[in-house]
């Protein structure tokens, strides 16, 4: 059975609204909001401001947690302090209310039956605090995932700093300083991210909406503080009730493009072994690659 994904080439914060509404779906209850809050020194993120309509349609939190790395990579984000005045810098919290969800420990960990990689997941336990997820992504490309979308803000962007450290070294272990010395294969990692995103899903299953903005299309990620600059053109705002359908329709768009920038931007997809993560997600079941692509 195909997946509905609908898709706008017209990008406003008005357009965000119109593509939640064509999903049919009342998110109930205190809703989370999981976006990227941008790295501190990045260039790429989407503002505070482009999201407001929508945050404020489903009377939302926006919902943030900390980082694995740290000044290694020029970070502020991964330790609470800092990363609750980055926010504030960023503009998040003059608009909305913000939950820096492992804040204050200790983690909620969920079991992962049937994962390819983890055993469990390390949320922040805030995340029990909530009925709904709207996750939107920023969907661009990423330096060990090959690109970022809406499967990857639900495993490494929902994780607590413990749990990205577990997806980062694919279970070997919750220290952010020993991950780094333990990297995972360019198979395991993706499906450790393919594994935390499902744990997510299903806690929220049947209240959980996906919305990916195909703006600024760098290689590099929001949390980079040095990123690349956009190689491609803007293509456009896609929203479906399926994660796996939603990155694979970003893709599939990706590709079909005349861009000239259409390359760069696949090869480091492909370096990274990035559509594994889709390829592994589907085969967990919590989502399909097929999808009928609904322009409006």
């Amino acid at each position: 059975m195909k997946a509905k994904v609908y898709f706008t080439r017209i990008i406003t914060a008005e357009k965000v609204t119109e593509a939640y509404d064509k999903l049919g779906i009342k998110l109930k209850g205190k809703v989370a909001v999981k976006i990227h809050s941008g790295e501190k020194g990045n260039q790429n993120y989407l503002k505070p401001e482009f999201f407001k309509p929508m945050v404020d349609k489903v009377h939302g939190t926006i919902v943030e947690c900390n980082t694995a790395y740290g000044d290694a990579t020029g970070g502020v984000r991964d330790n609470t302090e800092s990363h609750l005045k980055l926010l504030e810098e960023h503009g998040w919290t003059k608009y909305f209310s913000v939950d820096l969800m492992d804040a204050k420990g200790p983690d909620v960990i969920w079991p992962i039956e049937n994962g390819k990689v983890l055993k469990e997941n390390h949320m922040g336990k805030n995340i029990l605090n909530y009925d709904s997820m709207l996750v939107l992504a920023h969907f661009k490309g990423h330096p060990m995932g090959g690109y970022g979308g809406a499967l990857k803000q639900l495993s490494i962007g929902c994780a607590s700093r413990a749990g990205k450290a577990l997806i980062h070294s694919a279970g070997k272990t919750d220290d952010r300083f020993e991950t780094w010395n333990m990297h995972a294969s360019k198979t395991e990692f993706p499906e450790a991210m393919a594994d935390a995103a499902m744990s997510v899903v299903e806690h929220f299953k049947g209240n959980i909406a996906f919305i990916n903005v195909m703006k600024n299309l760098s290689v590099d990620c929001d949390c980079c503080a040095v990123a690349e600059d956009p190689c491609m053109h803007d293509i456009g705002i896609l929203a479906s009730l399926d994660p796996v359908a939603i990155d694979q329709a970003c893709i599939d768009l990706v590709m079909a493009s005349d861009d000239m920038g259409k390359e760069h931007f696949m090869e480091r997809v492909t370096s990274r072994n990035g559509i594994h993560t889709i390829e592994a997600a589907a085969d967990l079941g919590y989502g399909v690659r097929e999808y009928e692509l609904i322009e409006f």
